[in-house]
Order: structure tokens, then sequence, then C-alpha cells
């Protein structure tokens, strides 16, 4: 099968089983009240999305499983391992995610698991994840510089150190990502895109991953239809961590986990904004350098709408994923 067909397929088919599944696992959860507790210091207007269902990421994983698994025995027999890697990581990052929604529905509050708890999770999880890459040959102790077509070479002990930070930078960075109707999804499909030109243009050896960056993009749009604004579903941390882990995967499994930094710059903007936030308030004596954060609630605070956030913020990831895929360029 030629690999534009593969791709091809790939994307309908997530985008086909995501829409399906929709119809049924959205009453289901309405009927079983698995609906959102909203904070109370955040956005004023948030509070009439209370009740929205969550765990809506379960959309999107089936429709990449059922995207993959056509494929997967191909894959498999022409020694392409890597998408297994990913999907375990994703898989594992999505069931701590739904733990922590379950906790909060059935707590009927906004605090699921610890920090603590999750993060014993999140690290075990990667440290399981980077012992099964480097067994399978498919990272070394270097990092490639973007641009520069160099590598940087580092000992192991400090490569997984600075791995672990990485993957979990990243994955708590998507979560942090999910908080306006549509914003997650809209963020990721570039990533997405990225990744999956970038597996192609790497060679045949990376069709398995640039068919899972396929089914991905595939899968969230067709969950947008159900998480555009006005959302009629959430994707919860079920959703956001199980993306947080494909992006970081398919960085590690083509060995280019600094590129993640440019392509998921929006991820990366998030979390750089909660971080100045809290120092600034604990330096200033309780000053804020934004309204809110992470930043697309200080824009909401601004008076931006949930849609105008949605599609600029979208489109600097688009920006940011064409550049990354610049930075790439010379080692291709």
């Amino acid at each position: 099968m030629e690999p534009y067909i593969t791709i091809a397929l790939a994307f309908v088919i997530s985008l086909t089983a995501t829409l399906v599944s929709g119809v049924f696992i959205i009453p289901m959860l309405v009927k079983k009240k698995m609906g959102q507790k909203i904070l109370e210091i955040g956005p004023k207007w948030h509070k009439s999305k209370e009740g929205i269902p969550v765990m809506g990421g379960l959309l999107f994983i089936i429709g990449v499983l059922a995207a993959m698994i056509p494929f997967s025995v191909r894959f498999i027999s022409e020694g392409q391992y890597g998408f297994l890697v990913v999907l375990f990581l994703a898989l594992a990052c999505g069931l701590i995610g739904a733990l922590d929604d379950y906790e909060k529905i059935a707590k009927k509050q906004n605090l699921g698991l610890t920090v603590r708890q999750k993060l014993v999770l999140q690290i075990a999880v990667t440290a399981v994840f980077l012992a099964l890459l480097r067994h399978m040959g498919y990272v070394t102790s270097e990092f490639y510089i973007p641009f520069f077509n160099t590598t940087l070479n580092v000992h192991w002990s400090i490569y997984y150190a600075i791995s672990i930070i990485g993957v979990l930078g990243i994955v708590n960075a998507a979560n942090l990502t999910d908080g306006v109707d549509g914003l997650a999804s809209g963020v990721t499909i570039p990533i997405a895109l990225f990744f999956g030109v970038a597996a192609f243009l790497m060679g045949r050896d990376y069709l398995h991953i640039s068919t899972l960056a396929a089914a991905l993009i595939g899968g969230l749009a067709g969950f947008l239809y159900y998480n555009f604004n006005p959302a009629r579903i959430f994707m919860g941390d079920t959703g956001s961590l199980f993306l947080g882990g494909m992006v970081a995967g398919m960085a590690f499994v083509l060995d280019i986990p600094l590129l993640v930094v440019i392509a998921a710059f929006v991820y990366v903007l998030e979390t750089l904004s909660v971080t100045l936030q809290v120092g600034y308030f604990k330096l200033s004596g309780g000053k804020r350098l934004f309204k809110m954060a992470p930043i697309h609630h200080h824009f909401e605070m601004c008076g931006w709408k949930e849609r105008k956030i949605f599609f600029v913020f979208s489109f600097v990831s688009l920006l940011m994923a064409a550049l990354a895929l610049v930075g790439l360029w010379p080692r291709l």
C-alpha cells in the first residue's frame, strides 16, 4: 500500500471513529452525570459550562486506536515498533488523567489526584518509555540542535534526567492548554502535522509515525465537532494528558526532542505564563503579572471571545510548527 494511502486512511478512519463514538459516549456521560465542576477563581462566565461532561478525550483515543489497529501487523512485521511505544506513553498518561477526572467527579470538586500522586505515576511511566526507546535503538544520548545540523552528546544519566523533565513538562503543558473550548485540539493539530511531515520526510522507516500523526489529526478534527465553542463535551485530563504523551512520544521516537519546544511553542507559552505568574506573585507580595494564568485566560479577561482565542492560538501554533520544520530541514 502506498504511504499516501496509508496516511489518508488513518486520518479518515480516526475521524469517522471519533465522530461515531461521540454519538454514543456523550449521551452516556450525560446520563451518568460525569459533568465538570468549575473553579470559583475562574472567569465567571465559565460557570455556565458546569455540568458539561468531561473525559471526552475517550472519543479521539478511540479514533486513534481504531485507525492504527488495521496497520499494526504490517508495521510490526516491518520492524517498526516506535508507534507502539508512543501509544504506551500516551495511553498511560491518558489513564492517569482518567483517574484524575474520575476523582474530581466522585468528589464533586475540581481536585482529583494530588500533585505528588500524578508526578510519581508520570515519572514511572516516562522512565519505562525511555528505557523501551533505548532498548529499541530509537534514541541515542545525543540531542539534535535545530537549524545547525549538529548534535550535543551527553552522558546517558544526564540524557535521562533532561528527557524525563522534558516529557513531564510537555505532558502537563498540554493539560494547561486545555482551558478554552477547542483550544487544546486546535493547538495540537499543527504540532501533529509537523511530526507527521517530519516522519514522512525522514523516510519509509518512519511511516508508522506519520500514520500515527495522521490518526491523531483525524481524531482531533472529529473531536472539534463536539468541542468547538460552545462545547458539548470537554476532553478532560483523560484527553489532554493523552495529547501530551502523544506529542512527547513522537518527538523522542523521531529523536528530535528539542524541536518540540518550537513546534509546541503554545504549550510552552502556557506553562511559562503560569510559572511567571506564580513567581511574580510571590516576589511582589501579591501582585499579578497577568490578569489570570494560563495566558489564554488573561486574554479572556481582556475581552477576547473563546473563538478568537482558538483561532489566534491555533494560527500561532501553525506558524511555530512551520518554523520547527525549518529547524529540522538541515538534517533531512
